[in-house]
């Protein structure tokens, strides 16, 4: 029922967790994958190894989404190389732990830089582009953080509030360009984000005991509805925050 068959999808922080489960199941529908990574290069080859495995042509580039030049190096690259942009999927992201009167500047600006910052510098180089093709879909992930907050990890409440902020912002001013953005909301996911903490099993099986649906979602749990916002079964949604965290959300 979904297919994208003839368009391109650039998904930031695409080597791994959540960006690497989107790439691949937009390949399996019939779509090509730009990913954009900053560290592990193997990681975001083998990626594409799978994306190629299901037929469909994928690049990766590196980059970080913090600066704008390396920002509009990766589109220009995407561009040159599928000559379009239909679907942005702004994953790249970090969370790290900081006590709110301990925190340093640099701890809390290059969390904003990274996931706020890097959100919104996605966005203004590819709207352009998609306004001049006649549309596109915009899906940013956001966090249960940016909707109840979280202790200890203010600064990454903050930035994922502000990414639901931006989304809505976007909708309105984005729809007379058939532009439709989106946001889809995880809470706890077993990523490499949470191999640390998820180290420890007692607090691993503390957080699972906290989610009414009674487990920990994977990144495929995440990627399939940003798939289904990407495609046309969501063409009458914008400025949504759709949550996936198994109910935890309601739980306070």
């Amino acid at each position: 029922m979904i297919n994208f068959d003839g368009e391109v999808a650039l998904i930031t922080g695409g080597s791994r967790g959540i960006g690497a489960s989107v790439a691949r199941m937009f390949a399996a529908a019939g779509g090509t994958v730009a990913i954009t990574y900053v560290g592990r290069e193997d990681a975001a080859k083998e990626v594409l190894k799978e994306v190629q495995k299901l037929g469909q042509k994928g690049i990766a580039v590196r980059g970080d989404v913090s600066v704008w030049t390396d920002v509009q190096r990766i589109v220009d690259e995407v561009l040159r190389s599928f000559g379009r942009v239909d679907v942005l999927v702004n994953n790249a992201g970090i969370w790290t732990y900081g006590e709110v009167d301990g925190m340093s500047d640099e701890v809390w600006e290059r969390t904003i830089d990274v996931n706020l910052k890097g959100t919104f510098y996605m966005c203004r180089a590819v709207i352009p582009h998609m306004k001049q093709q006649g549309g596109g879909r915009i899906i940013n992930i956001s966090s249960t953080a940016g909707q109840r907050g979280e202790a200890f990890h203010s600064h990454y409440a903050a930035s994922k509030g502000g990414i639901i902020s931006f989304t809505k912002s976007l909708a309105v001013e984005l729809a007379p360009f058939n532009i439709l953005v989106n946001s889809v909301a995880p809470g706890w996911v077993d990523t490499d984000m949470c191999e640390e903490v998820f180290g420890d099993p007692n607090y691993k099986e503390e957080v699972r005991k906290t989610i009414p649906l009674g487990r920990i979602a994977v990144p495929d749990d995440v990627a399939g509805p940003v798939i289904f916002l990407a495609s046309h079964l969501g063409r009458h949604i914008t400025g949504e925050v759709l949550n996936v965290n198994g109910g935890s959300v309601l739980c306070g």
